[in-house]
């Protein structure tokens, strides 16, 4: 298969699991970075990025605080309204991430370098690209544009995108928040496009496109293959399988209260999530029992088995996730698992399973978190290393034994991995560090930041401007 009919081939089992294209928006053409053709859209976002280049850093530094104020001052509406068309994860986690976005990285990331001898001098720039195609997900809708809009712009670039068929409307909302006050503030239209609706055809002309410079991915396996073949430079946020491994030596309700932070964080749709956990034999009671001191409630070996049998179905010789209990409340996983309705303000469920459960080994963005009980803390590793099926994304220990943090951190080789405290802390959620809502895995990029969205580019003087 040739790489045009490889990468169709993949975007159309993408947009086949992303489903029907109803409910979107009208379409309009230029409202505000808001397109219903490809190229009219990459025109646009080209003059937009030449404009952009003119007025220099010092205007990329005002719109990028502009766009984290717009997003603060409307997270709690834009929170109701992305979680009302996506119908998955929390609303107040929702509000919560749109807050996140005053910590993604602006221009104060570009540094440069010079270098000064008796030859002359030399300057490192970090340089933008141009024009940048990105593939956003349901789950996090506004925020990943618009982490993405902040670190391309702070970098010198404008953004084409293509948001997921069920968080659309939302996200062309905000697209063109963004783009009127950019145009009011600063005369530069369309530096943030959207197209409306996105098809087989638009994702396909823009992995394609020869004026767009450089691809932005937050998905799923499906759609970074899909990248990754294309011919473009490519930052990809792939899949994950976050495991956790408790040792001896831990404490744990401070164990207990960072996996209820991070698994139950929006519905445990973040792709940093605790999805399965391993603890030693030695704790494994006293952990259970720490769990719901610190609020979790428990399912029996039967209701579990209820809700695999509701969450999963097993076809072409893998388990695959039933997309209606993805990103649901606790109470609605309770009902799918025949158990009482659990307590009012219950945020994350958890139960006794072995590793051949689908809770284990797939991705499954529930708040359900499974805990396997295991011999030693080498056979938790060994596990955690199985299960997180080396996607290189994300691993969690707790632990006060530093050799076996070391060592676990060493092994399992992912970008992300936390220490004594929740995922969520990768992203400055409890933890130090900056945020962003595309973490590229398969690409090595890591947590994206402008830099990740430059090129390199040197000047030389020789002979003069040395001056001392």
């Amino acid at each position: 298969m040739d790489q045009s009919a490889l990468i169709q081939a993949v975007v159309r089992e993408v947009l086949a699991q992303l489903g029907t294209t109803k409910g979107f928006a009208k379409p309009t053409s230029g409202a505000f970075g808001v397109f219903k053709d490809v190229n009219d859209a990459v025109d646009a976002a080209k003059r937009a990025q030449v404009q952009l280049a003119e007025k220099g850093v010092d205007t990329r530094d005002a719109i990028v605080r502009m766009i984290k104020r717009i997003a603060l001052e409307n997270a709690e509406a834009w929170g109701k309204i992305e979680l009302e068309e996506t119908k998955v994860g929390r609303l107040d986690h929702k509000i919560a991430k749109l807050h996140l976005l005053s910590n993604v990285p602006g221009v104060e990331f570009l540094k440069t370098a010079a270098h000064s001898g008796d030859d002359g001098i030399g300057l490192d720039e970090a340089a933008p690209w141009g024009v940048i195609g990105c593939v956003t997900p349901v789950t996090h809708s506004i925020p990943t544009l618009t982490a993405n809009a902040i670190n391309m712009i702070a970098a010198g670039n404008s953004l084409v995108i293509n948001a997921h068929p069920s968080g659309f409307n939302c996200a062309v909302m905000a697209v063109r928040t963004y783009n009127q006050a950019i145009a009011e503030k600063f005369g530069i239209e369309n530096l943030i496009c959207i197209i409306n609706p996105p098809t087989l055809e638009s994702a396909n002309a823009i992995f394609g496109h020869r004026d767009i410079a450089m691809l932005c991915i937050t998905g799923g396996p499906a759609v970074a293959r899909a990248a990754m073949a294309s011919s473009k430079r490519a930052v990809v946020g792939g899949p994950g399988n976050p495991p956790v491994v408790i040792d001896e030596s831990a404490d744990l309700d401070i164990a207990a209260r960072g996996i209820l932070a991070g698994a139950s964080f929006d519905n445990n749709l973040l792709c940093i999530g605790e999805k399965e956990v391993f603890v030693v034999e030695k704790v494994f009671d006293r952990m259970m029992d720490a769990m719901a001191r610190a609020g979790a409630s428990r399912l029996n070996s039967t209701q579990i088995d209820a809700l695999t049998k509701k969450a999963f179905v097993y076809k072409d010789n893998h388990w695959a996730v039933q997309k209606e209990l993805v990103g649901k409340d606790c109470r609605i996983l309770c009902a799918a698992a025949g158990a009482p309705e659990c307590s009012k303000g219950c945020e994350l469920l958890y139960g006794e399973t072995d590793e051949s459960n689908p809770f284990v080994p797939e991705e499954q963005m529930m708040p359900f978190v499974p805990f396997v009980r295991v011999p030693n803390f080498d056979r938790a590793l060994e596990l955690a290393i199985k299960h997180e099926h080396g996607f290189g994304h994300t691993a969690i220990i707790h632990s006060n034994n530093l050799a076996n943090i070391t060592r676990m951190a060493k092994a399992m080789n992912t970008t992300l991995f936390a220490v004594n405290g929740p995922s969520t802390a990768c992203l400055g959620i409890g933890g130090e560090g900056y945020a962003s809502f595309t973490v590229a895995t398969p690409t090595g990029e890591g947590v994206t930041t402008p830099l990740t969205f430059t090129r390199f580019r040197r000047m030389t003087v020789s002979g003069s401007l040395r001056v001392i």
